[in-house]
Parts: C-alpha cells; sequence; structure tokens
C-alpha cells in the first residue's frame, strides 16, 4: 500500500512538473507501438491473467489522453519516415483477437476514428479460452510466475500441453467470462469492416516461436496469413509474436513468408526509420491492466514506469 502511494505520488509529480511534455517534444520525431490485449466492457467480470484485461472505462480515457499528445497512425504507416515532426506518433494494436477488444474495445476506438491493427491466432477463433486465463483463473495473484515460465519453454507454450500439465500437477482449469474467449467468424468480419481497422497474423496456434523449428515453423508462419486473407478484408502483412518471443530463424521465416514487418511485446521507440533486419524484431511498449491515467501518460512518454 505504501509503495502504491509512493509510485502515484511520483507519476503526479512528473506529470504535474511537464516531464511527460517535455519527453514528447524531444520524441516528436518518433513512433511508439502500443500493445494490448482485452478489453473488459464496462459491467462484467474480469479473472484469468488480470494485466491483460483492461476495463472499458480506463481504456477510453487512455484513448481521450493519447489524442491528445500523439498522431494515432496505421501500422501501415509504421515503416514509413515522420515527415510532419510536430508530436511522437503511435499505433494501437492488439494481441489474440479477444471478443472483449473486438467489441468494448473497437467501440471506443470506432467513437474516435482512431485506426488499430488486431492480430488473430486463427486456431482459436471461434469462442476458445487461453491456458494462461484458464490455469489463472479467480486467483487473485494471476498465474504464478513458475507455471509460465514451464509452461513457455518447456512446454513451448502450446495450449493443450500447458492445460494437460496443469490438470497432471493440480493445477485446475477454468471457465472464463465469454469476452476473455477469442472472437468469432462473425466478430471478425464486423471487425475487419470498420474503417481504419486491420487484421493481421499471431502464427496459427500461438505457439513460442524461439522453440519450434522446421515445417512446424514455416505452417505457424504461412498458414494464418492465406486463412486471413481467404476470409476478410483489410488484412495486413504484419506479425505478432506470441509472447513477445522470438528467434534469428523465425525472423528469416517471417520475412520469406511475405511479412512487412514483425513486432515484439517489450522495448521502446521506432526512430525515423526502421528498415532491414530490424523490421521483424520491432519493439512495442505493452499497456497492462492496472495503470494509472499519469502511468499511461509516462509511459507513452518515453519515461520509464515509475
Amino acid at each position: 500500500m505504501v509503495r502504491t502511494r509512493l509510485k502515484r505520488s511520483a507519476e503526479w509529480l512528473l506529470v504535474g512538473a511537464g516531464a511527460a511534455r517535455a519527453a514528447r517534444r524531444m520524441r516528436r520525431a518518433q513512433t511508439i507501438v502500443l500493445a494490448y490485449h482485452n478489453v473488459v466492457p464496462d459491467g462484467e467480470p474480469a479473472w484469468g491473467d488480470r494485466s491483460l484485461h483492461l476495463p472499458q472505462r480506463d481504456f477510453a480515457r487512455q484513448l481521450e489522453l493519447l489524442c491528445r499528445t500523439h498522431d494515432v497512425v496505421p501500422i501501415t504507416e509504421l515503416l514509413e519516415p515522420d515527415t510532419r515532426g510536430t508530436r511522437p506518433r503511435a499505433v494501437i494494436t492488439f494481441d489474440d483477437a479477444y471478443l472483449g477488444a473486438v467489441t468494448a474495445g473497437l467501440d471506443e476506438l470506432a467513437r474516435r476514428g482512431l485506426p488499430a491493427t488486431f492480430f488473430v491466432a486463427p486456431a482459436f477463433v471461434g469462442g476458445r479460452s487461453f491456458w494462461w486465463d484458464a490455469v489463472a483463473g479467480r486467483s487473485p495473484t494471476g498465474l504464478p510466475g513458475e507455471v509460465r515460465r514451464h509452461a513457455l519453454e518447456a512446454l513451448q507454450g502450446r495450449d493443450d500441453a500447458v492445460r494437460e500439465w496443469a490438470l497432471r500437477n493440480g493445477h485446475e482449469t477454468s471457465d472464463v467470462p465469454a469476452h476473455q474467449t477469442v472472437a468469432g467468424m462473425d466478430d471478425l468480419t464486423r471487425t475487419a469492416a470498420v474503417p481504419g481497422i486491420t487484421l493481421a497474423s499471431h502464427t496459427w496456434s500461438h505457439v513460442n516461436l524461439a522453440r519450434v523449428t522446421g515445417t512446424e515453423l514455416i505452417t505457424e508462419l504461412e498458414c494464418p496469413l492465406v486463412w486471413l486473407r481467404a476470409r476478410f478484408p483489410n488484412v495486413v502483412p504484419w506479425l505478432s509474436y506470441p509472447y513477445g518471443l522470438s528467434s534469428e530463424a523465425a525472423a528469416l521465416e517471417a520475412e520469406r513468408a511475405g511479412y512487412l514487418g514483425a513486432l515484439r511485446i517489450d522495448g521502446g521507440w521506432l526512430g525515423r526509420w526502421a528498415g532491414g533486419a530490424q523490421r521483424y524484431s520491432l519493439p512495442r511498449r505493452n499497456i497492462p491492466a492496472g495503470l494509472t491515467l499519469r502511468g499511461f501518460e509516462l509511459r507513452t512518454s518515453g519515461l520509464a514506469p515509475v
């Protein structure tokens, strides 16, 4: 509790003293890519891996602030140099295509006419949940770190394997609210029809690409792009690495498969130009649930979270 109060006091002082505004001026020719996951509709419960599930009211406030401080641009402009240079650019992305993101989140974006990209793993489309939400369940502390590490490393982030291991080792899996499942075909069709909204690849089955090779790696990268293009308009050849994890082999295969670029889940800003091999290891700034609005302003202004 004391630590939380100190953190919020520091945020208030930094924003109030103009540090965030000054940082944005220094980065006015740079771009930040924001990584969201889910948006929880007002009045709905949220459990599972809590940091991924942002309340709708908080998302709306963040968008209002972002409109005042950044130029929000589509991902298709990410690799183009910013010739305006009057204030930073921001690109909004969502991993996993949660139902809440393509309903409540999309509503907030459309209300403001903002572009965004939703990364889809086709194997989960149609109401499936993800292992991290099912294993975390209603636990107030979320997913234990040792469980996450074992799931990503030993089990390669494979959904069925993680669930089987969890049951064998006393970690019961739970159902999750509908908004924490993956959107269905109708939901994605409506999403892709909204002006400024694009769909892109989150691999086929959300495995840890740093742990797979050969034919499986090729399938994970080639198949989702083909599947999406056959079903929806406004699909862009961009990739978001599941869990933010990749490898040199995955980056090379992403380029061979025709992706224009690929995004991690960590890192900071892009400068005036991000070309060459860097296009397949582009940084993003993760936006977890629980940030205060001042914390969001600091995070999107280039100041380290306090």
